[in-house]
């Protein structure tokens, strides 16, 4: 079991930065690939970025490549998703997500991830 928190949202202008976190309790978090998606209002839930437990290989939507960055930290049980570059249309609640443990791939795809933070939200002005 794994339990997700996510931290860092809040209001920025367009072309500002913000990094966020998610917290994860349990001691099989290396074992687990991660990856955050986003929800804005009336739409659905998609895919952001995602990074794999055991090589380390990141993947991300093309919507935010280059402008966003995930990476993790084992020791600490995080997951970070920095930020920058901020555009109007990332303003959504982001989640945090972890896939079953020793599981890779479907990256892109919500049912591969077993396991969901609350969301925090972002909203960029412009």
């Amino acid at each position: 079991q794994v339990q997700l928190v996510e931290s860092g949202g809040g209001l920025v202008q367009a072309g500002g930065s913000l990094r966020l976190s998610c917290a994860a309790s349990g001691r099989t978090f290396s074992s687990h690939s991660m990856g955050w998606f986003r929800q804005a209002p009336g739409k659905e839930r998609e895919f952001v970025a995602a990074i794999d437990w055991s090589s380390g290989n990141t993947f991300y939507a093309h919507s935010v490549k280059g402008r966003f960055t995930i990476s993790r930290d084992n020791a600490k049980n995080t997951v970070l998703l920095q930020m920058i570059s901020l555009k109007p249309e990332d303003t959504a609640v982001y989640y945090c997500a972890a896939q079953p443990a020793h599981y890779s791939g479907s990256y892109y795809y919500r049912g591969a991830y077993d396991y969901w933070g609350q969301g925090t939200q972002v909203t960029v002005s412009s």
